[in-house]
């Protein structure tokens, strides 16, 4: 079933890519351009097919291969250029104009929103996402599938000298020796943490105590998975027990998956988000479900892209100021794009810019318990 849902976030998110990309319009005649369009036939007027929307002039060199790719997706002659800068400091003006159609002159907000879902795939892909935190969780996830693969084979290896010792007539020698092999691989298991042959009593001590707070989170993430795989937490519903087993089995696996799925299921944070954006303006007439997902759109994919500024800056020895100015900058981002595209007063647009900062939190929050969900039931 994960797998089914899986393709089905890929899917959506390759038919928003094939949306958003579409076929350019505008641009000058060149003097070599064909009289009939090479695709239908129509006589040519201008730079392209009024019947079909071809461009007249067709490249066929090596070169116009990354100039068509760029084109297709920013419609590059001079969007991206408007775009950005508007989008960075004055992001209502940008929003406003948008929905009030001056839309020739601006990448639009699901193109923009794509290509800073692919620009920041590709930057953590090459650099990683950074952050000790960051490192000492995947380092962790790793080291805990590696200590419950071999909590599991000592298990097998353990019930399978007890199957032995449990048949009748076995031989003085022979028991003795299981025994010995079993006691040494009991005290492999505790040495590791992992031994499953614990009393009632340990059990509810440890339940009562919970897991220690560690300073190192490596350290951290194995002790918590260990404690919460050796109690087995039984929440009653089987689905849910079901992930949490394998996830307390092969973390790093569900953490691969984390990672995927964030990619794929990107776009789910403008449908998380327009009610939130909704409850700011309810009952308003003066604007609709477009403005709203016009204005979601262009946030979030400036903040995509101040991310994968910061992050790139995080290499450098800017790394530290580049995000606190960004964490600094984001709330003022809010408030002007706010201020800028609903026409809000200062007031006001604080009011809703707090609002909106906590709202953008929760919508985060539901994200990741989606992709912990798709990784988990997988």
């Amino acid at each position: 079933m994960n797998g089914d849902i899986e393709g089905i976030g890929a899917a959506v998110t390759a038919g928003l890519a094939a949306r958003a990309v579409e076929s350019a319009h505008g641009g000058a005649e060149r003097a070599n351009a064909p009289l009939r369009c090479l695709n239908c036939g129509t006589s040519l007027a201008g730079s392209h097919c009024h019947r079909c929307g071809q461009r007249a002039e067709v490249h066929r060199s090596f070169g116009a291969i990354g100039h068509d790719l760029v084109h297709a997706i920013f419609h590059f002659e001079g969007k991206i250029w408007n775009t950005l800068p508007l989008l960075a400091w004055r992001p209502g003006d940008l929003t406003r104009r948008y929905i009030h159609g001056e839309r020739a002159r601006f990448i639009s907000p699901l193109a923009l929103f794509l290509f800073a879902v692919f620009l920041t795939y590709a930057v953590l892909a090459m650099i990683g996402s950074g952050g000790e935190f960051g490192a000492a969780l995947s380092k962790a996830a790793d080291e805990q599938t590696r200590t419950t693969a071999v909590k599991d084979s000592i298990q097998m290896e353990v019930d399978r000298i007890d199957g032995e010792l449990a048949k009748a007539g076995l031989a003085d020698d022979r028991r003795r020796a299981l025994e010995a092999e079993r006691n040494i691989l009991q005290q492999s298991a505790t040495y590791l943490g992992v031994a499953r042959a614990r009393s009632q009593s340990e059990r509810r001590a440890d339940r009562a105590a919970g897991p220690p707070v560690l300073d190192d989170p490596r350290d951290q993430v194995a002790t918590s998975a260990d404690f919460i795989s050796r109690n087995k937490i039984d929440t009653g519903v089987p689905f849910i027990d079901n992930g949490l087993k394998k996830a307390f089995a092969n973390p790093a696996l569900v953490l691969y998956k984390l990672q995927a799925n964030a990619y794929k299921f990107a776009w789910a944070l403008i449908p998380l988000s327009l009610p939130f954006l909704w409850l700011l303006y309810p009952f308003s007439r003066r604007f609709h479900a477009y403005d709203h997902f016009v204005f979601v759109t262009y946030s979030i994919s400036f903040m995509l892209l101040l991310f994968v500024v910061v992050r790139l800056l995080n290499v450098t020895i800017f790394g530290e100021v580049a995000t606190f100015l960004a964490m600094l900058y984001v709330p003022f981002h809010m408030y002007r794009q706010l201020r800028g595209a609903y026409r809000s007063s200062r007031f006001g647009a604080f009011v809703r810019a707090n609002l909106l900062l906590f709202f953008s939190l929760f919508t985060l929050i539901w994200f990741m318990l989606l992709l912990l969900a798709l990784g988990i039931s997988g």
